[in-house]
């Protein structure tokens, strides 16, 4: 696997959770995973394999004719659950018993995503012919209510960088560490900061994929897909000085290639990642919930509040629908729109 990139093991090692997790459902489900191999990614069917097993544990607790015979569960008595059968499932999906936890909760978005890989699961059975009746996709979807995007504004993000460049605010103990991670945590987060790029493209850079002299880095996006993302002069810089740093280290065997890199000499995690802008975030603003995910928005919204472009905040992010870009960016578009009330004169003053 040393030859691999960092997108090809992880899809190897999705490939083994998953033969794991479908081992523990239904033997038909297998083939519902093999129909929809060619059109969803490893990680997408992990989530449905999750999905699923929470739904017919629901079956097999609450169901009095599936409860009788929780081992021989088949279509046939998939096919005579009704609706009232599918709005006692998310009822329970509301509030439900879990193997590691007393009780795991689900909010309207938590709920829609199982329902959604419920009829999915449906749907593929029918669509085949192999049952005849779909009370999946006669369960209304729960109403989503729009959440707050939340993001650093300006000035934070300048404080985000400045913390992690002089770790003022940090524990005797975290500035021990905090010494010998500097370099690597200001070049790191002004990558996200200054690219827009998802936590797992960052965490898969090689050292072979950044390109200074052109300020371009060599990601790989959702599916595989090979992408140029373009970084300024300033994120360059930091980025320069921490692979000169990174060229002193021996990594571990395996880990050779990673750009960033643990105090174990192993590439990072997302989890470590997502630990890490935890901890800096937490102390410049500690009001606002602060992940990856979320300087991502921030990257989007600067770039479109400096070009106003929306099919290049979409490009740059790697959307492949520019609805998805506007939906998250709509509030900034409507004050473009609000701004541009008074540029048309009809008659001249």
């Amino acid at each position: 696997m040393a030859n691999l990139t960092y997108h090809e093991q992880k899809d190897i090692e999705n490939v083994k959770r998953l033969r794991a997790l479908v081992k523990e459902l239904p033997s038909f489900c297998s083939d519902f995973f093999r129909g929809i191999e060619t059109t969803t990614s490893t990680k997408t069917r992990i989530a449905y394999a999750y999905d699923l097993r929470i739904f017919f544990e629901f079956l097999r607790q609450e169901n009095p004719e599936i409860s009788r015979h929780p081992d021989t569960i088949t279509l046939s008595m998939l096919e005579q659950l009704t609706v009232t059968d599918m709005e006692e499932y998310v009822d329970y999906l509301k509030c439900h018993p879990s193997v590691t936890k007393e009780d795991v909760t689900n909010d309207e978005r938590g709920i829609m995503r199982k329902i959604s890989s419920l009829r999915s699961f449906y749907n593929y059975f029918y669509r085949n012919q192999r049952i005849e009746k779909n009370p999946a996709a006669l369960l209304r979807m729960p109403k989503l209510h729009e959440k707050n995007i939340i993001r650093l504004e300006i000035d934070e993000v300048a404080r985000l960088l400045d913390l992690v460049e002089d770790g003022e605010k940090l524990t005797e103990k975290q500035k021990v560490y905090h010494e010998r991670t500097k370099n690597r945590d200001l070049a790191l987060l002004s990558l996200l900061l200054g690219t827009g790029m998802r936590v797992s493209e960052c965490v898969g850079l090689n050292t072979e994929d950044i390109d200074l002299d052109t300020c371009g880095a060599r990601i790989y996006r959702k599916g595989g897909k090979e992408a140029i993302v373009y970084f300024s002069d300033e994120v360059r810089d930091v980025l320069e000085q921490y692979i000169n740093e990174r060229k002193t280290i021996d990594a571990a065997a395996g880990h050779e290639d990673a750009l960033f890199l643990s105090l174990q000499k192993k590439r990072l995690s997302v989890r470590s990642v997502e630990n890490l802008v935890k901890k800096y975030a937490s102390l410049v603003t500690p009001l606002k919930k602060i992940t990856p995910h979320k300087l991502r928005s921030t990257y989007g919204t600067n770039l479109y509040r400096e070009t106003g472009d929306i099919y290049l905040v979409a490009s740059v992010l790697g959307h492949n629908d520019v609805n998805t870009t506007r939906k998250h960016y709509a509030a900034q578009e409507d004050e473009r729109r609000k701004s541009a009330r008074n540029i048309v004169k009809l008659r001249e003053p």
